[in-house]
């Protein structure tokens, strides 16, 4: 059962990926990836709070849980087009914006990533 409800956030998730980054990349007429770098960081702030809301203060079933950390949150992100936009730079060779999107990729989701779980800590102590 505990599939299912994966399955059913990584559905969620990913048409909600795809709503974003399509908004925002139409806004941004721009050959670097701001939509899905927006969606990668917003992720993995939203993987930070919710992991020690769920974690400690609200409690679901490993059923909810798994659906919105693995399922949700896991088909919202995408590592997979992060590396496609990286392969695509590199092989047309616009190493610069490569290597912006790498190090702006990384830094800024782990800076998100913990943000999140400091707040959540905060709130929640």
């Amino acid at each position: 059962m505990i599939l299912i409800w994966i399955a059913l956030g990584g559905a969620i998730g990913s048409v909600l990926r795809y709503l974003i980054y399509i908004r925002i990349d139409s806004m941004h007429m721009s050959a670097f990836p701001v939509g899905i770098l927006v969606v990668n960081v917003l992720g993995s702030f939203l993987i930070g709070y919710l992991t020690w809301s769920l974690i400690y203060s609200i409690q679901l079933s490993d059923e909810y849980r798994s659906a919105i950390l693995i399922g949700l949150l896991g088909g919202f992100t995408t590592f997979s087009s992060f590396a496609y936009n990286n392969v695509d730079y590199f092989m047309s060779g616009q190493y610069l914006t490569m290597l912006m999107n790498i190090v702006l990729s990384v830094v800024l989701c782990i800076i998100a990533a913990g943000a999140g779980l400091m707040l959540a800590k905060s709130i929640i102590n």
